[in-house]
């Protein structure tokens, strides 16, 4: 059995904070207004010497026939099929509410560990009436105050006695971290459900939907890596809720520990202007990148001349980006979703591969001998050799007398033939000019 911690309750008793407490992190979204949490969100932690997984879960209402409370409560019995140990989140400021012994009865049925948690616990006289919460039916029963982390060593120290030593899902630094963003409702969702055969994302016409960037560890068909969803990237003027807010900063946070983003944007709405900004944001950040068409179901004429057509009107509002792969697919008929996976791979290779300093002099000199750099001022450039840079993403020095004078389209050109004798294909390049 693995090592996973479900943390279950109704909505705003503090499961989030004390997820990102458990975790050391800031990575799902807090906040006084209920229901802010909708989708499992998965994170690591580490207590003495031992691994595990902790899952925050949607504040879950049995009997409402909202929507997403509906998808919220399937996601929460997802998450108590996977886990070991649940905790049961309550609040002693509010008391045992009669919905905090309808999730316990729930709970209790499922046949796993279920440990009481009564939260917000933060002086003395509260803990008086904490006894009133072993009417919830469970064995063991812990106070503590999330916010201030009082009390969760006790807590960890006994949920360890339930975990296999050793044998948690610690998030591997060496394993490739895709992320999959663009702007709200593209079918960011959609794919990754379609990726990994489950509904591991709520999905909903609505957008919006996600608000906490998803992170889904992918281990089919001989592959290996993170799968990230994140929250709909919009304009600053459209983000007008704290919480739209607080999931933009979630989906740049993601963005920064990536190795390769895929871009997705509408086949319907064409590349639009936010859609170039968030590949600015990509390249910006010097990020693998690939851009998916998406909803390509739903272009009438879908032959290889309506792809060129799509793929050209892109590339030209890209320039002078080059070197980005651009693929249709449709998420809801998981038309080409493999293919991209695959070329993120490439992508993410890419980005590690090294020339050898001999290699790269041996192809681009020929280059530079056929187009030499302009002058300037009636003064010659000479490049005099070309060595690739320790680290990622790909770095090159190009050592010359006059570095001063080397123009932006002699840059681009230099480039394009790196790309063109050694692929490098979705992978920012950085050329730096110095003074041999």
């Amino acid at each position: 059995m693995s090592n996973i911690l479900a943390i279950v309750g109704r909505p705003n008793v503090g499961k989030s904070t004390l997820f990102n407490r458990l975790t050391e992190s800031k990575k799902a979204i807090v906040g006084e207004i209920s229901g802010i949490t909708r989708d499992r969100h998965y994170g690591f932690g580490e207590w003495n010497g031992v691994s595990f997984s902790v899952i925050d879960t949607g504040g879950y209402i049995p009997d409402s026939e909202d929507g997403y409370d509906k998808a919220i409560r399937e996601q929460v019995k997802l998450a108590i099929d996977e886990a070991s140990v649940i905790l049961l989140m309550v609040d002693i400021r509010e008391g045992l509410l009669p919905l905090d012994k309808e999730i316990a009865m729930m709970l209790l049925r499922s046949g796993k560990k279920i440990i009481a948690v009564v939260n917000k616990a933060d002086n003395f006289n509260q803990l008086i009436d904490m006894h009133e919460f072993h009417g919830l039916g469970c064995k063991e029963l812990f106070t503590l105050s999330a916010i201030t982390g009082s009390g969760t060593g006790e807590l960890l120290d006994y949920v360890m006695e339930h975990f296999k030593l050793n044998d948690g899902h610690k998030k591997d630094s060496t394993i490739p971290v895709f992320s999959v963003l663009g702007r709200p409702n593209v079918g960011k969702s959609t794919f990754i459900n379609a990726l990994i055969r489950q509904n591991r994302n709520i999905v909903s016409d609505k957008p919006g939907t996600t608000r906490d960037s998803l992170y889904t560890r992918y281990t089919l068909f001989n592959k290996d890596f993170y799968i990230v969803d994140t929250a709909g990237l919009r304009k600053k003027t459209q983000v007008t809720e704290n919480i739209e807010f607080f999931s933009v900063l979630r989906s740049i946070s993601a963005l920064e520990e990536s190795n390769v983003c895929l871009v997705m944007v509408s086949a319907v709405e064409g590349f639009t202007a936010q859609d170039l900004n968030i590949v600015s944001l990509v390249l910006r950040n010097k990020k693998g990148l690939i851009i998916l068409v998406n909803k390509w179901d739903l272009v009438e004429n879908k032959d290889n001349h309506a792809i060129e057509a799509m793929v050209s009107e892109i590339e030209s509002k890209l320039k002078p980006m080059e070197g980005i792969p651009i693929l249709t697919i449709s998420a809801l008929s998981k038309q080409r979703i493999f293919k991209a996976i695959e070329t993120a791979l490439v992508v993410y290779a890419n980005r590690q591969k090294k020339i050898s300093t001999s290699v790269l002099n041996d192809k681009l000199q020929k280059d530079i001998a056929h187009y030499p750099p302009p002058s300037t001022k009636g003064k010659f450039i000479t490049i005099k050799y070309i060595h690739q840079l320790p680290g990622i993403p790909p770095a090159f020095a190009f050592f010359c007398n006059l570095p001063q004078y080397i123009k932006d389209n002699y840059t681009r050109y230099l480039e394009n033939r790196i790309r063109h004798h050694f692929g490098f294909e979705g992978v920012p390049l950085k050329l730096i000019f110095k003074k041999k």
